[in-house]
């Protein structure tokens, strides 16, 4: 059995390779729940590869990495109305956290904590992104600490919950930050394409970034048998270009 964990980034019209448009978000969403499909919390997925429990079919995962304010305007009524939840990573910025609203980062507002501390309270999970949304793999094992920690214990303070989980800023990681994700939190993702299955790392998750379901037809897919050879079709080239550019890890 695999299972997708899906990744959004922002939900507007942009051409940006982290936008998806709210309508292909939507009818996605409602194309899933009529087929049968639930998602369910990112936590739980993982209590089945440490427990070495099948992971339920029909199932998928939802993540948003960075925290844009349009989780709130477009997808949060979306999740609602279908009764959906979902994983939101946050980067908190590099200040002390003063005033309601997060700093704008890649030139869109980003989630106010009332925003946050709302969808909190209807079941949507908040995790850690960071603190400036850096490349870990090029800072020094205590820049990683420190931006791992200092995000957790920002996101803890202001919503009064343990935090899990975290994302790696670009998907980028190497042995010290996978070392140090796994002292702080219980789960971290990566941009790694592919389907958790039984095998998988609960500090390396592949994921199904929206890039690839930026279209009806290809979000579709999600709910047909040809949904793994497609994602496998897709990362051969992938792959390719980030040997070739990726940083030496250590």
């Amino acid at each position: 059995m695999a299972l997708p964990v899906l990744t959004f980034h922002a939900l507007d019209e942009r051409a940006s390779v982290i936008s998806c448009r709210p309508r292909v978000f939507r009818e996605g969403l409602a194309r899933l729940r009529a087929r049968g499909h639930r998602a369910i919390r990112l936590e739980e997925a993982v209590a089945c590869l440490r427990e070495r429990r099948p992971l339920p079919s029909r199932a998928f995962v939802l993540t948003f990495d960075d925290g844009f304010q349009s989780v709130y305007a477009e997808a949060f009524p979306a999740l609602r109305e279908h009764g959906l939840t979902a994983t939101v990573f946050l980067t908190v910025g590099a200040g002390d956290g003063a005033g309601d609203r997060r700093p704008a980062f890649e030139g869109r507002t980003m989630l106010s904590w009332p925003e946050i501390r709302e969808m909190q309270a209807a079941g949507i999970e908040f995790g850690a992104h960071t603190l400036t949304h850096a490349d870990l793999t090029r800072l020094s094992a205590p820049e990683i600490e420190a931006e791992m920690s200092g995000s957790k214990a920002r996101i803890e303070a202001a919503l009064g919950a343990p935090v899990a989980s975290f994302a790696y800023p670009f998907g980028r990681y190497d042995r010290r930050s996978r070392e140090l994700a796994e002292r702080h939190f219980s789960c971290a993702c990566t941009d790694t394409l592919g389907l958790v299955t039984a095998r998988s790392d609960p500090y390396a998750l592949a994921r199904v970034d929206a890039y690839y379901l930026r279209t009806p037809r290809r979000f579709a897919l999600m709910t047909t048998r040809a949904f793994p050879w497609y994602l496998r079709a897709r990362n051969l080239p992938r792959r390719l270009r980030r040997a070739l550019t990726a940083p030496t890890r250590a």
